[in-house]
């Protein structure tokens, strides 16, 4: 039976290759992502040990607030410079030294614009010396205060070299500087993970970073011969107390590079849930190819059966072609994966400035992972065709036709079981009766509701093929492929259903993403009453910056009637790290809103004065009269009372502080600018007078209200192209489908079409026949996938009423060029069967069994 089974399957090869191709597709992506990440992660753990190696212990102040990844206001508050003299005091230390690092400087390139780094730190520091992997490549070092070096990488993004007078923004205003220097890293490297360096000397990185001079944000210490960085560690910490963080250089480097890791694992699971999507799209292709063989082997298998075969040896026949299979395209899958993951890393490490990889590694994980989803997939989907095929019954061999419909009724009642389970994971996992595993209930209901359609597709394939068909029936092949594709419900809808899993998630998203941007615009027209916005798009960890004297200078134009700076930075308030917003004029900003106060007055805060919005007022338990304890990264602890409550929507981290409080933040610009203008002023005249007083601030620009709407929305839109590429996988996958089952429907009715052949049906006939069964099943999918859609994206909007995604915008443009696309995927998939169906033999066809 084993070798009847191996024999059945060597003798169809490109049945073998459809079969398994998307499953090489799906493990390619679950074995690139652990590929990708395991070499990465072993090339920070190298980098960030050479990085800190110059030094044995850093000692930094303990921080007051924590950060979440993607600000700095973590960081603790600037260390007195005679903390250098009590460190070296110590008798484990050899040799103690200050050090400046925070992020916040950016660099002006030639062309006037600030040179971004999407997520690494934009780091200023003061110039220590060469050493810990770091290198003088050209000029030399700075001795002027208006001197600084930069790294290789950042002067190849803002093309500048030794000589040129450069611009640079820190918490300070734009700075003109002489470079004198360019600096690189051991191994080649231009940058240290893509991060942007900007050196100063002393005293000016110490003013520019950390707001005020003989400070800094670290110590190093090198320990004496015979003592180890860990004895080091532990005697500096006894002797300075719980005030500092004592760290060694290895502590160090693997807290670093366990960051880094971290922001890998985003880009892991992105990696991961669209291999899951693959494979999902892959199982129906797999289900619908053993359905089909199972159909054409029918005489073959009921011929097994007479001659003594039992139900059992059949089931293990096709799920032994299954394994093969399954084993066959985990192994392909693998080592593409392996080449895709390779090929990322060495992208990535060339984005990052150079990062040397270290050795191509290929984790055990991604090994098991592959073969166990390869193989898992690959026999779930032929467990059903194996279990029909064990039914077959001997009589069978003896008959042209074997395989009658059956009643739909089980698939059907499966299905609306399997639907309704998914509909109540949706309902769970978006009501928040989930907790903790709100996303994989979700998730695990979307899977369901994927299952439960596909089961029900066949119950209405007919019908709508049929309508759908009656577009081609003006011609012979027209009325013959509309039947064709629809004679067998079961095949049509699962064909159809690979489709339907890409562009359900493409339009389910998009009708997320543009309810989204529809709320948050009608809720900014109706909130804000600023004509004009300063603002900027924050592209790193540091939000986009100007100079506080742009406040002053704009207020004072005639145009202008209202205007209110804002500064904005992570607290400890009560206790609970939270964002707080700084105002420089409160009744301004309530002006601007249109705020009603729901308790106390609108009005200039006092120094010891602090607004609430309405929920952190009800999540801290305060009122008006009440007192709440802030604590800043850099300002200390400070008892505010609550002056008023004011409604959510104008507030920025639900805390606004008096002005005074920005001394305290990390960075002292202001963020952002509403403006108000008076009712006879000329708009367009007073953009332009504020544009120039943003000459020095090219991180930020000013905005009408439709700008800056635009501005803020359109991350959604970067969003939705990136997952519209990554889907476009589940799309290629069921195109790979429809070609699968119209060539194996071609072989199944190799004597049909050869009796069409002979009554006078011409090969362009023929090809049209197949084109028009792809289309039409196509646009089935589609209209499907779109049907799908748009009710889980309903579904999803309407669950985020609560917040403030309020309005429900379905997008008919793109559903209409879903369905375009569809006929036209149908055309392309239709090409080669067709092509196959018009070339076949007549008389061969006609005597074939």
């Amino acid at each position: 039976m084993l070798r009847a089974t191996l024999k059945s399957l060597l003798a169809r090869k490109l049945r073998l290759l459809l079969s398994g191709l998307a499953v090489v597709l799906g493990v390619m992506f679950v074995s690139g992502a652990f590929v990708l990440t395991d070499t990465l992660g072993r090339s920070f753990d190298a980098l960030f040990a050479q990085a800190f190696e110059s030094s044995d212990v850093y000692v930094s102040a303990a921080p007051a607030v924590s950060s979440d990844g993607f600000d700095q206001s973590g960081a603790g508050k600037p260390l007195p410079a005679s903390l250098v003299e009590t460190v070296a005091s110590n008798d484990a230390v050899a040799a103690a030294a200050g050090a400046v690092y925070a992020d916040g400087a950016r660099l002006i390139g030639s062309n006037g614009k600030v040179v971004t780094s999407f997520g690494a730190p934009q780091a200023g520091q003061n110039w220590m010396g060469e050493g810990g992997g770091l290198e003088l490549r050209s000029g030399r070092e700075p001795r002027a205060d208006d001197e600084i070096l930069i790294n290789a990488g950042l002067a190849e993004a803002a093309r500048v070299s030794v000589g040129d007078r450069v611009g640079v923004l820190t918490r300070e205003p734009k700075r003109e500087f002489t470079l004198v220097g360019i600096v690189g890293y051991s191994g080649g490297r231009d940058s240290l993970g893509g991060s942007n360096e900007v050196f100063f000397t002393t005293p000016v990185a110490q003013q520019l970073m950390l707001g005020e001079r003989d400070v800094y944000t670290h110590v190093t210490a090198q320990a004496v011969d015979g003592t180890s960085a860990e004895q080091l560690r532990d005697a500096l910490a006894s002797s300075l107390g719980g005030d500092y963080v004592v760290k060694t250089g290895a502590q160090m480097a693997a807290e670093s590079s366990d960051g880094l890791k971290e922001g890998l694992s985003f880009f892991n699971k992105i990696l991961l849930g669209f291999a899951g999507v693959a494979l999902l799209v892959g199982t129906f292709l797999i289900l619908n190819t053993f359905s089909i063989i199972v159909a054409q082997r029918t005489r073959e298998l009921a011929l097994l059966r007479a001659i003594g075969a039992s139900r059992r040896q059949v089931v293990g026949s096709v799920l032994v072609e299954a394994i093969v299979i399954g084993l066959l395209a985990s192994a392909l899958g693998l080592a593409a994966g392996v080449g895709i993951g390779a090929a990322l890393a060495y992208a990535f490490g060339q984005f990052a400035g150079g990062l040397t990889l270290a050795g191509l590694g290929v984790p055990a994980i991604a090994v098991y992972s592959s073969f166990g989803v390869g193989v898992l997939v690959t026999l779930l989907a032929a467990l059903l065709p194996a279990l029909r095929a064990s039914r077959v019954p001997p009589i069978a061999a003896m008959q042209d036709v074997a395989t009658p419909d059956r009643p739909l009724t089980r698939i059907t009642t499966a299905g609306a079981v399997v639907l309704a389970a998914g509909a109540a994971l949706l309902a769970a996992g978006l009501s928040d009766n989930a907790g903790d595993q709100a996303l994989a209930t979700i998730l695990a209901g979307v899977v369901l509701a994927f299952i439960g359609t596909a089961l029900l597709t066949p119950l209405i394939s007919r019908p709508v093929v049929s309508a759908l068909g009656a577009a081609f029936a003006w011609s012979v092949p027209g009325k013959l492929g509309r039947l064709n594709s629809g004679r067998n419900p079961r095949r049509t809808a699962i064909t159809a259903a690979a489709l339907m899993v890409g562009i359900s998630l493409v339009t389910g998203i998009t009708v997320v993403l543009d309810s989204a941007k529809s709320s948050i615009a009608a809720e900014v027209d109706e909130v804000l009453d600023a004509e004009l916005v300063i603002s900027g798009a924050q592209t790193g960890p540091v939000a986009p910056t100007f100079d506080a004297t742009v406040l002053d200078a704009a207020a004072a134009l005639p145009e202008v009637a209202v205007l209110a700076g804002i500064w904005q930075e992570r607290a400890l308030v009560d206790g609970q790290t939270r964002w707080v917003t700084a105002s420089n004029d409160f009744a301004a900003a309530g002006r601007v809103f249109r705020a009603v106060p729901t308790a106390g007055v609108i009005a200039t805060l006092r120094p010891d004065q602090v607004a609430l919005g309405a929920g952190t007022a009800e999540d801290l338990g305060r009122t008006v009269g009440d007192t709440i304890t802030v604590e800043l990264a850099q300002g200390g602890s400070q008892r505010y009372e609550v002056s008023a409550v004011v409604p959510d929507d104008m507030m920025f981290g639900g805390v606004v502080l008096p002005v005074e409080a920005v001394a305290g933040f990390t960075v002292a610009q202001p963020m952002m600018a509403l403006i108000k203008l008076n009712d006879d002023a000329d708009a367009d005249a007073a953009l332009a007078k504020v544009e120039a007083l943003l000459a020095d601030s090219p991180e930020v620009s000013v905005v009408n209200r439709a700008g800056y709407v635009e501005q803020q929305l359109g991350v959604f839109d970067t969003l939705l192209m990136m997952i519209q590429i990554l889907l476009a996988l589940a799309i290629v996958i069921a195109v790979l489908g429809i070609v699968n089952t119209l060539i194996l429907s071609v072989m199944e009715r190799t004597r049909e079409l050869g009796l069409l052949r002979a009554i006078g049906l011409q090969r362009a006939q023929m090809m049209r026949m197949v084109t028009v069964e792809a289309v039409v099943v196509s646009v089935f999918g589609a209209l499907l996938g779109i049907g799908v859609g748009a009710a889980i994206g309903a579904v999803v909007v309407r669950a985020l009423h609560d917040e403030g995604i309020t309005d429900l915008v379905m997008p008919w443009q793109q559903m209409g060029l879903f369905v375009g696309l569809a006929a036209l995927v149908g055309v392309v998939a239709a090409i080669i069967p067709a092509i196959r169906a018009a070339r076949i033999n007549v008389l061969a066809a006609i005597a074939h069994e």
